[in-house]
C-alpha cells in the first residue's frame, strides 16, 4: 500500500507560516507535537527550510528539494524535482516502514505538493502576524475536518493554538 501524503503545518489566522526563513511565534508544545508526529517518516522539505533548520533531524529521512544542482547536504537526500522528491520520499518509506511522508515546507513545497496530499495536520496559531511565506489557500470542498483539539496554552507558548487535522475528499 501507498503511504500516504501528509502535509504538517502550523498557520496564523491570516495564512502565516513563515518570516525571514523562521517561524513567526515560539510554541514549544506544538514543536514536540511536531517531533512526535514526523518521527520515523521520510519528510519533503525545501532547501531553505532545511537551511533553516540547519541539519537533518534526528530520527527521519530529510529528502531536500532544490533547484540548485550544486547544493549537497551531508545526512539528507538532495532532489531536483517533485516527482524525484516523492520518488526518493516513497522508496524511504519502505526503507522506515513508514505508513506516511511528511511534506515540511514552506511555501512553495506545499503548493508543489498540495493536489496529491492526502491528509493535513494543521496547527491553527490564534495570531495575526506578519510574514513573508504563506499556506496555499484550501477549497474547503476538497477537505473535511476529522479531528480538532484545543490543548491548553504550555508556558512556553507564546499563542493559543488548535490541532486540527483535514482529510481529502475523493469523488
Amino acid at each position: 500500500m501507498e503511504p500516504k501524503i501528509v502535509a504538517v503545518v502550523a498557520r496564523g489566522r491570516n495564512g502565516v507560516i513563515g518570516v525571514a526563513n523562521g517561524l513567526p511565534w515560539r510554541l514549544s508544545s506544538d514543536l514536540k507535537r511536531y517531533k512526535a508526529r514526523t518521527w520515523g517518516k521520510p519528510m519533503i522539505m525545501g532547501r531553505r527550510t532545511f537551511e533553516s533548520i540547519g541539519r537533518p533531524l534526528p530520527g527521519r529521512e530529510s529528502v531536500v528539494l532544490t533547484r540548485d544542482p550544486h547544493f549537497r547536504a551531508e545526512g539528507a537526500h538532495v532532489a531536483a524535482s517533485p516527482p524525484e522528491a516523492l520518488a526518493t520520499a516513497r522508496r524511504l518509506a519502505v526503507l522506515l516502514g513508514a505508513d506516511e511522508i511528511i511534506i515540511a515546507g514552506g511555501e512553495d513545497i506545499y503548493r508543489a505538493f498540495l493536489e496529491l496530499t492526502d491528509m493535513i495536520e494543521l496547527t491553527e496559531v490564534a495570531l495575526d502576524i506578519a510574514g513573508d511565506a504563506h499556506f496555499p489557500a484550501l477549497d474547503r470542498r476538497d477537505w473535511r475536518e476529522i479531528a480538532r483539539e484545543s490543548p491548553p496554552r504550555g508556558a512556553k507558548d507564546e499563542a493559543d493554538f488548535a490541532y486540527v487535522t483535514l482529510e481529502r475528499l475523493r469523488s
